[in-house]
């Protein structure tokens, strides 16, 4: 079947291809009459205009660019469905920027993100520097930070406090005079880990006693597995926290492995949920965290951002701890 064109749109209507052009961007110059044998012309041939051309002409592409660390693909991925939907409803395009550590830096992607003209960006952040992140802002394009708190006059935020919901979690053992608690290092998610020691040093300093049990993996160990086995030799916690299901399950492999038990000999509690914290055996308590939410908001901000509705702007989500078998 010929594809239908705006030639083929014009010569139907009658009009030039300029006036064709000005009906379908919503232009105000065209009236009456005229209008109306375009967008009957339109109707009858099933014309579908180019997004990309309909764009430029607009000065818009219609096109979000979305960065993801490829690492983080398991636990992001209601993220990217909440993002998508919305973005469908909204008519935008997602163009998925991936970094990979060691092959590609977050440079090169951003400098890819400029040369392809997307109207935004929407950034999972896992370890954006501020100067990766003024790259972006002196091309005046809308940002919207997903996962870390920070804004801007073109850079809003969508975010659940990691630091606030740790600190919650540490009072709460601290008040059962349990201070035997330690955060295992995340070498994936550094800004993550930094927010849930400050969580831990907050709820220590309150009770007047200082937070000394940051569990760092040397670099010649190449998994949490590896390292844990050999540190449950001669270490064990009243609590160890994770930041993801991979390393809760790692410290219940090597604690099964070491003789210790959880829950009755050390309590293990993962900061973010995803469906495996709930199948493995025992299950792992965990932080709720809407995944899906935290995308959906995302491009919403963004489409507000975009049609000038607002500027950057910090929104906080809420999160729900949810104790299963590996908490008492």
């Amino acid at each position: 079947m010929k594809r239908v064109t705006i030639y083929d749109v014009a010569h139907e209507a009658g009009v030039s291809l300029a006036t064709v052009s000005r009906v379908i961007n919503g232009s105000d110059v065209v009236k009456g009459n005229t209008r109306q044998r375009v967008e009957e012309a339109i109707e009858k041939l099933g014309y579908k205009p180019n997004a990309i051309a309909q764009g430029l002409a607009l000065s818009k592409t219609t096109m979000i660019a979305l960065v993801i660390p490829e690492a983080s693909f398991t636990y992001t991925g209601q993220i990217i469905n909440g993002l998508l939907d919305v973005a469908k409803i909204d008519k935008y395009n997602v163009m998925l920027h991936t970094t990979t550590e060691g092959i590609n830096e977050i440079s090169d992607i951003i400098e890819n993100i400029i040369k392809s003209r997307v109207d935004g960006v929407i950034i999972y952040n896992d370890r954006l520097t501020d100067t990766e992140l003024d790259q972006l802002t002196k091309y005046n394009i809308p940002i919207v930070i997903v996962g870390n708190r920070m804004s801007s006059k073109t850079i809003s935020s969508v975010y659940v406090d990691i630091e606030k919901a740790v600190y919650e979690l540490v009072m709460k053992y601290l008040e059962t005079d349990v201070k035997d608690i330690a955060i295992i290092q995340d070498r994936k998610n550094n800004n993550q880990i930094d927010s849930m020691i400050k969580g831990a040093e907050k709820a220590f300093e309150s009770k007047g006693l200082k937070f000394d049990n940051f569990i760092p993996i040397p670099s010649e160990y190449r998994t949490s597995y590896d390292f844990l086995s050999r540190y449950f030799k001669d270490h064990r916690h009243g609590l160890i926290i994770a930041n993801r299901d991979s390393q809760a399950l790692a410290i219940l492999n090597a604690a099964r492995e070491n003789g210790i038990r959880v829950p009755e000999d050390m309590e293990v509690v993962c900061v973010i949920d995803t469906k495996y914290n709930s199948m493995v055996r025992p299950q792992v308590s965990s932080f709720a965290i809407p995944s899906y939410d935290l995308g959906s908001v995302s491009m919403r901000v963004m489409t507000k951002m975009l049609n000038h509705a607002q500027e950057g702007r910090a929104i906080e989500l809420s999160y729900l701890f949810t104790p299963r078998q590996t908490t008492k």
